[in-house]
């Protein structure tokens, strides 16, 4: 089951092989609203004594950039060489363009890099950047998409939240949100935005940072893109952390946005002041699907609803397999790929998490639930 807005065959990434295997470059997504902290955080990146070589593409407009501080000289060149051994380039066409350009570099044995990481203009819709490494299939046989980074100013937050919704779709996108300028507000506000954030992407981890202060194993090869690696490391990861009480009602799936129990109201005290656009849901069932029924409703959905939909993962259970199939998506683009076999004695439990902009729950439940056997 693999589908695009086209119809062509996918290499969707949950195929992609693990973090670095295979010759693949890993690459990272950095993203954040306007002063959010990406540069801070992409230089205490690049200056820990980590022993990495990375490659950082820029796409920033006005903001400050990475260079100021650690570039061995200031050249007009599009691709830089820090100090550090790591480099530096700004995207001159397209993202594509650059990055095929610095494979060739590191090809021809002029570029020597391990990694990149792509820092995003704080305006930047992070889905058209994810989709670059699955379109094409010279990026594809290259890079293999690590995560998407969100930063968010635990600060100004609120207000970017409420009036843009690039800043609703960067959490919506993300794999681990970075709460910034945590020390600048109480503790009742930061927990309000963490529970504000969590009801829009469940599914990505929150750690506070200060001033970039973060290790590199929060960083890299967090392995968002490729689904088979993650359920090996933790199978639990699917679970909707302390939101998720494990309640299964109706049809075998939540009717709650965020997965608390049947009948259980949300009572932060924050909450009910936003309702924000993007939101996430769970669909459960411990019915098997139907292949073919499945890939049809899903194409058809994708169709209509793909510029909504973030990000949209998981793991199936169907008919005609012993193997759990993974399951994921960017947009119009999805993919999916056999897994590990379901063990035995295992509860067979089919588990999607959708994360998007309006989308209309109900039609995609229905629809999910006409797709079973």
């Amino acid at each position: 089951m693999s589908t695009a807005a086209s119809n062509e065959q996918v290499s969707g990434p949950a195929g992609a092989s693990p973090t670095g295997a295979g010759g693949l470059i890993p690459a990272t997504i950095l993203t954040g609203f306007l002063g959010a902290g990406k540069t801070t955080l992409l230089k205490r990146v690049l200056t820990e004594a980590h022993g990495q070589k990375i490659a950082v593409i820029e796409n920033e407009f006005g903001e400050e950039n990475i260079d100021n501080d650690i570039l061995v000289s200031e050249t007009q060149e599009q691709i830089i060489q820090l100090s550090n051994g790591c480099v530096c380039c700004t995207i001159r066409e397209d993202l594509r363009t650059t990055l095929t350009d610095l494979a060739q570099k590191r090809r021809k044995g002029e570029l020597d890099f391990e990694r990149v990481v792509i820092e995003t203009t704080g305006l930047a819709d992070p889905g058209p950047v994810a989709q670059t490494f699955f379109m094409d299939d010279e990026i594809a046989e290259t890079f293999l998409l690590d995560s998407i980074l969100t930063l968010v100013d635990a600060k100004h937050a609120g207000d970017q939240l409420d009036s843009r919704q690039e800043a609703r779709r960067q959490v919506g996108f993300a794999d681990q949100i970075f709460l910034s300028k945590t020390d600048l507000v109480d503790e009742a506000a930061v927990d309000a935005l963490g529970h504000r954030l969590k009801h829009m992407n469940p599914r990505a981890p929150q750690r506070r940072v200060h001033f970039g202060e973060v290790s590199i194993a929060e960083v890299f090869d967090l392995r968002g893109f490729n689904l088979n690696a993650k359920l090996e490391i933790d199978p639990e990861f699917l679970n909707v952390d302390e939101h998720d009480h494990g309640h299964d009602h109706d049809h075998g799936h939540d009717h709650h946005d965020h997965d608390h129990a049947p009948g259980e109201h949300c009572d932060h005290p924050h909450h009910h002041h936003h309702d924000d656009d993007v939101k996430s849901f769970v669909f459960r069932s411990d019915r098997p699907f139907n292949p073919a029924k499945l890939e049809d409703f899903l194409g058809a959905i994708v169709q209509v609803y793909g510029p909504k939909m973030l990000r949209y993962k998981g793991v199936l259970n169907m008919n005609g397999t012993d193997k759990k199939v993974i399951f994921q998506g960017v947009h119009q683009l999805m993919g999916s790929d056999l897994g590990p076999k379901w063990m035995p004695g295992e509860e067979r439990i089919s588990k999607l998490v959708f994360i998007g902009i309006d989308l209309p729950k109900d039609i995609l439940l229905q629809g999910l639930e006409g797709c079973l056997a």
